[in-house]
């Protein structure tokens, strides 16, 4: 009964702001899924013998709301993230749900909180569904009780002044994710191993990390996001590669995006002015020693990263092995490739550009 007061968007800082409500629904192993309840945002009570506080049983998802310039309020292909968040949870073996009812919940609770989607152009809702274990009793087992809930977070663009490529640290003393293991999901537990990582990297002066694996160094992901390099082939031809889904890199939904563009634009479903009329579309491995040799052969065009906060980043050099690899940036910072891919992702997250991966939320 006491909304708060969004405040100025100029003061807004990603994630430190919430808006008025929060969905929470309830599931036991007797019950199963309790009724949805959005509710005022408000601190969560729980055991200290939870299992998410002793063994990380705990996965989330991120997605924006955006308001078009005709008031339409929508989401961009939230189905991915449902389908996604549903992986995560049976790899923890969290309680698995109805993604096209969770949607309607969401839906229900961006509706209600609208007001806090801010107006200025490149704002947006931040959206953050997770899942987590609840039961109080130790013992390393699937939980019996657990608490999916939603929060939201009015969000400024991720570059406010123009886009600033950043410099990678190449991360040979750590690893994000191994075959096997938890790479391809959207946990908890696979971020906070990387904030040591994220430190020595800025120590050393760089933004983030580029997270290399084995002895061939091959590339996997930057930082928290979806990695994608450009390089010219010897005949000329330039080639768009992102590490294949091999277990160990998240299945993100801006790269499906980025890639959905490129092939599109390849097939002559929609051509993007400004993409190369000839272009491979690849998702393979790819290490370091090619970066360097297409670097030292003039053959590089760039390198950067793709998530739903940035949508996309891109990169100037990697630090390795003790020197600086430069990656060719553009005037305003962004290559040749991923400025037309970016100006159609955000052209359609914005309502400019009509598409059926916007769903909508409010009319």
């Amino acid at each position: 009964m006491s909304p708060k007061e969004l405040p100025p968007s100029k003061n807004l800082v990603f994630g430190r702001t919430f808006s008025d409500h929060m969905l929470r629904i309830r599931w036991t192993e007797a019950t199963g899924w309790q009724a949805p309840s959005i509710e005022p945002f408000a601190t969560i009570n729980l055991s200290p013998g939870a299992t998410v506080l002793h063994y990380a049983q705990s996965l989330f998802e991120g997605m924006k709301a955006y308001r078009h310039d005709n008031g339409t309020v929508t989401m961009f292909r939230p189905d991915m993230n449902m389908k996604r968040m549903n992986t995560s949870a049976q790899r923890l073996a969290l309680p698995a749900f109805d993604g096209n009812a969770l949607l309607e919940c969401i839906k229900e609770l961006i509706s209600l909180d609208r007001q806090w989607i801010p107006k200025e152009p490149g704002h947006s809702l931040y959206i953050r569904p997770t899942l987590i274990g609840t039961n109080g009793t130790l013992g390393v087992a699937p939980p019996s009780e657990a608490l999916l809930f939603v929060i939201t977070s009015p969000v400024g663009p991720y570059y406010p002044r123009g886009f600033k490529p950043v410099p990678l640290h190449g991360t040979t003393e750590y690893i994000r994710a191994a075959p096997g293991g938890t790479g391809a999901y959207k946990l908890a537990a696979n971020y906070a191993p990387g904030v040591v990582a994220q430190k020595s990297a800025a120590k050393q002066g760089y933004a983030q990390n580029l997270w290399l694996h084995g002895p061939e160094h091959w590339l996997t992901e930057v930082g928290t996001m979806n990695l994608f390099a450009v390089i010219k082939d010897k005949d000329g031809i330039t080639e768009l590669i992102t590490p294949p889904l091999d277990g160990m890199i998240l299945p993100g939904v801006t790269r499906d995006s980025v890639l959905a563009l490129a092939r599109n634009h390849v097939s002559g479903v929609k051509r993007l002015e400004g993409l190369p009329d000839v272009i491979r579309v690849s998702e393979r491995p790819i290490n370091m020693g090619e970066i360097i040799q297409s670097s030292k052969e003039g053959r590089l065009i760039e390198l950067f990263g793709t998530g739903t906060a940035a949508v996309v980043t891109p990169v100037d050099k990697i630090g390795y092995n003790g020197g600086d690899v430069i990656i060719p940036t553009g005037k305003d910072g962004m290559g040749p490739v991923s400025k037309p891919l970016w100006t159609e992702l955000v052209g359609i997250q914005t309502g400019d550009i009509q598409s059926d991966w916007n769903y909508v939320v409010a009319q």
